[in-house]
């Protein structure tokens, strides 16, 4: 199943659109965002988690004003690798960052982006049962990419007609944030609060 998504940023000027290949194995994701905090950017992205929801490859690239940027996560037999790449000068932090500490992580967690929650949640179908699970993700701030391992929880809040409640927790980065994801039967984010909505009909 191939699926086109549109996302509008709730918190600030910003969208999203992911064209996402969805089987029962994995999934596939061709990516852009565009925003305007801290600083315009737009940002590519290429994901490959077709191996049971699992995190092989992220590709993401941003661009501004005079600065470009690229990082490039690969996860090969349990072990993480990061490529970074910069070029131009931006007010920002330097792209990458130690892989240290995702020694347990399974999949990478791309900043403003509702995509990158529903690797997770298939792989523990959270969408469709009970359970709570505790990760920890390799999660790629934006538009800097900056690269951090961040303690996350998923928790099945409840199952309805089109969907499913999923509640985030951070464990860490955040200081306890959390937010009640409204997933689609795909296990897709329709809403994420203070954060992004599907726009209606994608």
């Amino acid at each position: 199943m191939r699926r086109l998504l549109l996302w509008r940023g709730l918190d600030a000027w910003r969208a999203e659109a992911a064209c996402v290949e969805l089987t029962d194995r994995g999934a596939r994701a061709t990516g852009t965002q565009l925003g305007v905090d801290p600083l315009p950017y737009r940002l590519d992205y290429e994901l490959d988690a077709s191996d049971g929801f699992v995190t092989g490859t992220l590709e993401v690239e941003a661009a501004g004003g005079g600065w470009t940027r690229s990082l490039r996560l690969q996860r090969d037999g349990g072990v993480w690798r990061c490529e970074t790449g910069e070029e131009g000068e931006a007010e920002l932090p330097p792209a990458g960052g130690t892989v240290d500490g995702l020694g347990d992580a399974l999949d990478c967690d791309l900043g403003f982006s509702p995509l990158t929650n529903m690797m997770p949640v298939r792989r523990h179908a959270l969408h469709e049962q009970p359970g709570a699970v505790d990760f920890v993700m390799a999660w790629v701030s934006v538009p800097d990419l900056g690269l951090h391992a961040s303690r996350q929880r998923y928790e099945h809040v409840r199952s309805h007609e089109d969907g499913a409640t999923v509640r985030f927790v951070d464990l860490g980065l955040f200081e306890g944030f959390t937010a009640e994801l409204e997933l689609d039967p795909d296990g897709l984010i329709r809403i994420y609060p203070g954060l992004a909505r599907r726009v209606e009909g994608a």
